[in-house]
């Protein structure tokens, strides 16, 4: 979006209550970018101002005094974001054209009465059409459906484009979204022209509409589109201006359905954000075996049937047996993606948006119906046509994929086979990895967020003017789609869902985001929960604290109300033995071993301490019984090894790091010990040669006179190496 220093300087300062700093800056402003109109408005604010302050120096008390300023601090913000708006549309060549197009398109007037009325005047020319032959019900339904369709798209360009709104104009737009007499995918249409206008610049009567259509819209395809409307357009630094935002916050979350909405809200949002990794996945790993093992060949030409080798099915049975499973094998995993929430088919349909239908902004957005200009045509004419309908009526495809779908069809059925034409004719072919899906699913809450979550995903990230609008999508220092760490939830019911997402998101390794809200947590709600979450947290981050606490002090918390909770005492023992404090961790390592013998990492994890105590002898009690189990289990060897070069058993130690470290890629650590145990056997020549090949690893730094004099001293030394021989070696490996 186009950015204006001066103008968004301005808007900081209001929203920091500093009023008269603002209106100084928007007059030096206005006097070299000269709009009179709003020099006018502005010098009554100003006015205004100074009376108040007036009437304080003369010591009037006037109880009134603070509700005065905040109603001057929100004119001043909707003059200055105003200017701003028309700044932006009169520098962005897009917006500008947009704006233009949608406001000499012939329309007589944008009045919200008019609108209403051609709005409802569709919906009973719909509903008449139903009543007429089938030949007139198609030729006027085209018209019919083609003239609405561009009352649409210059509506939603009409109103992204629009200046911030009075309550009277919320108010009748508001009618207009509740109304039954509205069609739903035009009320769905308006939601999102809303969304992306204030998701540019807020507004808190288009906010607040948003909430409102979300808490009483009877539609649930409105609900959903409001609601992800809303959340993402939460501005924690508007709501300091805004301050009834936390309480239009705090009602909502009152609502069971709400919090449960808010919750799933939150982890689809997670989903949609992996998209693109999910789709690399699928491209490097599933795409290919697919390909592998079926019997389709892609061409320039287009697709071909291979046909099967006979002889190959009779001398090797088991390999066409093999390739089955494979395949089958494929798609169950990617059909388990997909259950788990990953959109599977971002990577498909993002290379199908190059279509002119998808010029338009509105068209991103438009929920999908057959009667549709752009689908209308192809359903009709296009051999096919009968898979095509079920493929859109029942896929899990969001609208823009549907619209892809369908206009990506018509172009690659030509190049089909016949054989799969025929079978497309009778609407017998399933395309390999999508599973239609029943009507109740389709019209459910959770599949029409993920729906809509998707199609707004795929415009703010393959719209080639997707710059032009502020992305929610986007890595900010408090995301926008992580909003369970927006400071505006605080002291709402949504604190009692807190845990449950810091836990999904740490399931999922989004630390950051845990960590987030984590710092949304109230002192009074940090319970042994939170402790344990939060010194979980920092231990994956490596941040010194968070919340004020360390994570051994998160640890002792947790332990403090719970002392026999066992996640905290692993993480505990974690943190002791990351601060070298190895005899206390080693309790904790006990205490776990103790509970649950059978457990290898806590027997381990204990021989590993009294190792870096010195008490070789009892850690080689464990190291040999665990090392007797599973002679193979590599993360035993190198701590048995280590723990034999302690008791200056070098002969024994070599062995077993040759196995380690004979491999394809061996561990640096791995080298470096075997190096180390080299040298201490007094084989430089193996020490050096290992020495080497551990400092041409990837990803290693390796400063011999640094490592050997000051960090390993002690430990050499101990081992009878002097400080001449350290010159030496350090020579020879520089």
């Amino acid at each position: 979006m186009v950015y204006n220093e001066a103008l968004s300087t301005i808007i900081v300062d209001v929203q920091h209550r500093q009023l008269g700093k603002a209106i100084a800056h928007l007059e030096n402003y206005l006097y070299t970018f000269v709009q009179p109109h709003v020099m006018e408005q502005l010098q009554q604010i100003k006015s205004d101002y100074q009376l108040m302050t007036d009437y304080w120096q003369q010591g009037y008390d006037d109880p009134d005094r603070g509700q005065v300023y905040d109603k001057l601090l929100r004119r001043m913000y909707v003059l200055t974001t105003n200017v701003y708006i028309r700044y932006y549309l009169r520098n962005s060549t897009f917006a500008a054209g947009v704006h233009h197009r949608a406001r000499n398109n012939g329309r007589s007037e944008w009045t919200p009465a008019s609108l209403r009325r051609d709005l409802e005047a569709f919906v009973a020319d719909a509903a008449m059409l139903e009543l007429e032959p089938e030949h007139v019900r198609k030729s006027r339904g085209q018209a019919v459906y083609e003239e609405h369709q561009q009352l649409m798209t210059d509506l939603f360009d009409y109103i992204w484009t629009s200046r911030l709104w009075t309550a009277s104009v919320t108010e009748a737009f508001g009618e207009m979204l509740l109304s039954p007499t509205i069609d739903s995918n035009d009320q769905q249409m308006i939601v999102s022209a809303i969304t992306l206008s204030t998701l540019n610049f807020f507004g808190i009567n288009k906010f607040r509409l948003l909430m409102d259509v979300y808490q009483n819209a009877a539609d649930e395809r409105v609900r959903q589109r409001a609601l992800i409307g809303w959340v993402l357009c939460l501005d924690a630094a508007a709501a300091e201006l805004y301050t009834e935002v936390h309480e239009m916050l705090k009602q909502a979350a009152a609502d069971e359905r709400c919090l449960n909405d808010l919750s799933e809200l939150q982890m689809q949002m997670v989903f949609c954000l992996r998209a693109e990794s999910d789709n690399r996945i699928i491209q490097s790993e599933i795409i290919p075996e697919l390909l592998k093992n079926n019997n389709i060949r892609v061409t320039r030409n287009g697709i071909e049937e291979v046909e099967d080798d006979s002889t190959e099915d009779i001398l090797h049975p088991e390999v066409a047996e093999q390739r089955m499973e494979k395949l089958e094998e494929s798609m169950r995993r990617m059909a388990d993606m997909q259950k788990q929430g990953s959109d599977i088919y971002f990577g498909g349909f993002s290379q199908m948006k190059r279509f002119p239908f998808f010029n338009m902004v509105g068209n991103w957005f438009v929920p999908y119906y057959q009667q549709h200009p752009a689908v209308g045509s192809v359903l009709e004419k296009v051999r096919a046509g009968k898979f095509l309908r079920r493929m859109l009526d029942n896929s899990p495809f969001c609208d823009s994929d549907k619209y892809s779908f369908a206009l990506g069809f018509q172009m690659a059925i030509s190049k089909l086979p016949e054989s799969l034409m025929q079978m497309l004719d009778r609407g017998e072919a399933k395309l390999a990895g999508v599973e239609e899906m029943a009507q109740e699913e389709l019209q459910s809450a959770a599949f029409l967020r993920r729906s809509y979550l998707q199609s707004l995903y795929r415009f703010f990230r393959v719209f080639p003017q997707r710059s032009e609008f502020f992305n929610p999508f986007e890595q900010r220092a408090l995301p926008r789609y992580f909003f369970f760490a927006n400071p505006l939830f605080r002291e709402t019911a949504l604190e009692e869902r807190f845990g449950e997402i810091v836990a999904f998101f740490m399931k999922h390794k989004l630390y950051d985001a845990a960590m987030l809200t984590l710092q949304n947590y109230r002192e009074v709600r940090r319970d042994a929960q939170f402790y344990l979450m939060n010194g979980t947290v920092l231990m994956r981050t490596r941040t010194p604290a968070n919340a004020g606490l360390t994570a051994a002090e998160s640890y002792v918390r947790c332990l403090a109300s719970e002392p026999d909770n066992e996640r905290a005492w692993t993480g505990y023992a974690r943190t002791l033995f990351g601060c070298g404090d190895y005899s206390r961790a080693l309790e904790y390592y006990e205490k776990l071993t103790e509970r649950h013998p059978d457990n290898r990492n806590y027997q381990l994890n204990a021989a590993v301490c009294m190792t870096n105590m010195e008490r070789y002898d009892d850690a080689l009690k464990i190291l040999y019984k665990l090392n007797y189990e599973q002679p193979d289990d590599s993360n035993v060897n190198r701590v048995l090894a280590w723990t034999l070069v302690g008791i200056r058993k070098y002969e024994q130690a070599i062995k077993m790091y040759e196995a380690l470290v004979d491999g394809d890629e061996p561990l640096p650590d791995d080298l470096l010990n075997a190096a180390y145990c080299h040298w201490f056997g007094r084989d430089v020549p193996g020490a050096v040669a290992l020495f080497r090949r551990y400092g041409e690893c990837e990803g290693v730094t390796f400063n011999a006179a640094q490592e050997f004099q000051v960090r390993e001293w002690p430990t050499i030394s101990k081992h009878g190496i002097s400080d001449v021989e350290v010159r030496l070696m350090t020579d020879s490996l520089t």
